[in-house]
């Protein structure tokens, strides 16, 4: 009797919704899940600090909000 096997790509299909706008490290290069911090800097930009678990480097990113109509 013949075996049959299935040939599935691993090339994903879209980028992973959680893991494709997490920030790495610039000093280490590992990914950082999430952000020690948060602050409004105004009604379109919200500000986040970053802190390395590996290296303990931190920095800062600025992130633009889209602002939708309200119905």
């Amino acid at each position: 009797m013949p075996a049959f096997a299935e040939i599935r790509s691993t090339v994903p299909l879209g980028p992973d919704p959680r893991g494709c706008d997490l920030p790495t490290c610039p000093v280490c290069a590992d990914t950082m899940v999430a952000a020690e911090a948060s602050a409004y800097l105004n009604d379109n930009v919200i500000s986040y600090l970053w802190t390395c678990d590996t290296c303990g480097y931190g920095f800062v990113t600025k992130h633009s909000v889209k602002r939708f109509a309200c119905n």
